[in-house]
């Protein structure tokens, strides 16, 4: 009985160990996935583990999640760091900053054309973050850092 609780405990340390699984993602799979939310808003969230000002507001997408149980929506954290640092800095920033929402690296080698792929008027910077509402055909572009109350204005004005 003792050993099978040892068991039991060490799995569930084991597990919670493990790091959020971090998938790629090309502009036109993101575009992709876009079109088929057909009644959810989409919050796209573009950073990078070494930007100081999308670390600092990373934590506002997970924060309007939980404002917002009951609606249809669906925040994507996609990382601009290269692909070849997911395993040594995207997953375990994402254990310390305990992100629970999807998080993907950007798999497009020619970065420009992912940028122009997310909004034409992007020039790359970031933080930025994209909300699209399908139903209501709406897609808004913020190519800057958002406070906790700007990102809620800018969902309230597109949900």
């Amino acid at each position: 009985m003792k050993a099978l609780f040892l068991s039991i405990v060490c799995y569930l340390c084991i597990a919670q160990l493990q790091a959020q699984q971090v998938s790629l993602l090309s502009a036109d799979q993101l575009n992709e996935r876009l079109k088929q939310g057909k009644d959810t808003v989409f919050v796209v969230n573009l950073w990078a583990t070494w930007c100081v000002p999308c670390v600092k507001e990373l934590p506002f997408f997970g924060r309007l999640q939980h404002a917002y149980p009951d609606n249809p929506l669906k925040i994507l954290l996609i990382s601009l760091d290269f692909r070849s640092k997911i395993k040594s800095e995207v997953e375990p920033f994402i254990k310390k900053m305990k992100l629970e929402q999807e998080v993907f690296v950007m798999n497009d080698v020619d970065q420009q054309t992912f940028i122009d792929k997310v909004d034409k008027q992007w020039s790359g910077s970031i933080p930025a973050t994209l909300l699209v509402n399908t139903a209501k055909q709406q897609r808004k572009f913020i190519p800057n850092e958002l406070t906790y109350e700007q990102l809620v204005d800018q969902y309230e004005s597109i949900k």
